[in-house]
This record gives C-alpha cells, structure tokens and sequence, in this order.
C-alpha cells in the first residue's frame, strides 16, 4: 500500500498531466485531502510524541491554536480522549501522553452518533 507521500505525489503528476481541467481539479482536490489528513497526523505526533503544545503544534503549523483542537480530535490517536466537544483539549493531550509513556492501548472509540434527517425549513416568505 503506498504512503501518503506516495499518494500525493502520483496526484500531483496526475494532475499536472491531466488531459482536462476536470481531472486536473480532482486529482488536486485528493492531494488537498491527502495534504490536511497528513498535516492531522503530525499535529497529532506533535502534542504527543514530541510533546508541543497545542498552541506551539499550531504555529508551527501556521494555525491558530483554536484551529488545531477540532483537527487533533480528527485523528485516530487522539480520537479516542476527546472529552468536550469535538476538540481535543491540553487535558486530553496530558491523557495520551500519560497512556503513551504507561504503555497503554488507545482507548476505545465510541460508536458515532447515528445521522438523523433533519428537513430544510422554508425561508422564503411565500
């Protein structure tokens, strides 16, 4: 399986040889994805493994420190400690790390919220 290096790379050639701007747009679009999901992971790496800051993780990044919570609470290592919301908070960062160095298992993940059909309202006055 390639890595994501790997994936980036072949869609940027792909893209950059692309017949049409069509598919010029969507292999960009993958790289983006691909680019957000790594940029994720390190984040993730950063706070835990090397132990930055949240906010630190961010500069580096060139993020602010309230955009890198909801990110880190994307990844699948941080996942897990979520514990407000939908961000990953510096109490939920001391709790990784303090598994990591235990040697603990990630703890389970709990099962998402099933989605729910919510009808659009009409906002427009008839």
């Amino acid at each position: 399986m390639p890595s994501q290096y790997e994936r980036i790379r072949a869609d940027l050639a792909h893209a950059e040889s692309a017949a049409s701007a069509d598919q010029a747009l969507q292999h960009l679009r993958s790289v983006l994805t691909e680019v957000s999901r790594l940029l994720d992971e390190q984040l993730a790496r950063a706070v835990v493994d090397d132990e930055m800051s949240i906010a630190a993780a961010g500069k580096s990044a060139g993020l602010t420190e309230n955009a890198v919570g909801p990110r880190l609470a994307k990844t699948p290592r941080l996942h897990p400690y979520v514990s407000t919301g939908e961000r990953i908070t510096a109490e939920d960062v001391r709790r990784a790390r303090n598994d990591k160095h235990a040697g603990n298992p990630l703890p389970p993940t709990p099962a998402p919220e099933p989605m729910r059909f919510k009808p659009r309202r009409n906002t427009k006055p008839r």
